[in-house]
């Protein structure tokens, strides 16, 4: 059901806008803002936005007011005006990331070298340290750091309980800090 929407503007509506040159627009504004915010309100997810957008929408409309031929299809004209408004606001969109076919290079941590000879020293003075723990120690490190397991895996691997992992790998790690060649490297 349409309802006129000019029929007489209230005194009221016209002193809220003080320099309203349309009194019919204010009438509908008034009766219909509740109707096309919710429309507004669907379009985005942020009540703020929403009443962003019905706002812009109105303006839209008010400054075309003069060329609107048939304003009993105002509320279909501003909500082809929110639908719009938002698809342009959705195409300005800044967007920060680029998909691509290469994935950039990793920044190397500050004081860290790349160079693969001295990566590949260092790897090796690690496996000569950990080759000179006993051999309980050394299979508990490499289970925990280089397989990656739990304390819960290692022991039930090793047989073990959980207590003689952790005792067992925290006397292990203070041996290998304390290492000489290790020393140099930090």
């Amino acid at each position: 059901m349409t309802t006129p929407v000019c029929t007489s503007a209230s005194d009221a509506a016209t002193r809220s806008l003080p320099n309203a040159t349309y009194p019919c627009f204010t009438s509908y504004v008034r009766a219909r803002q509740p109707v096309l915010l919710r429309t507004a309100r669907s379009l985005t997810a942020n009540p703020s936005d929403a009443e962003d957008l019905l706002q812009t929408a109105l303006t839209k409309t008010y400054v075309a007011w003069e060329r609107i031929e048939d304003h009993r299809a105002l509320d279909g004209y501003v909500r082809r005006a929110l639908l719009n408004t938002r698809t342009s606001q959705w195409r300005k969109r800044k967007v920060d990331e680029f998909a691509c076919d290469e994935l950039p290079e990793p920044e190397s941590a500050p004081g860290h070298d790349d160079d693969p000879a001295e990566r590949q020293a260092l790897h090796d003075a690690m496996w000569r340290a950990i080759m000179r723990l006993p051999a309980r120690q050394r299979a508990m490190v490499v289970l925990r750091y280089y397989e990656d397991l739990s304390e819960v895996q290692t022991a039930e691997v090793l047989g073990v309980s959980v207590g003689t992992v952790k005792s067992a790998v925290s006397r292990a790690l203070g041996k290998l800090r304390e290492d000489p060649e290790l020393v140099l490297v930090r």
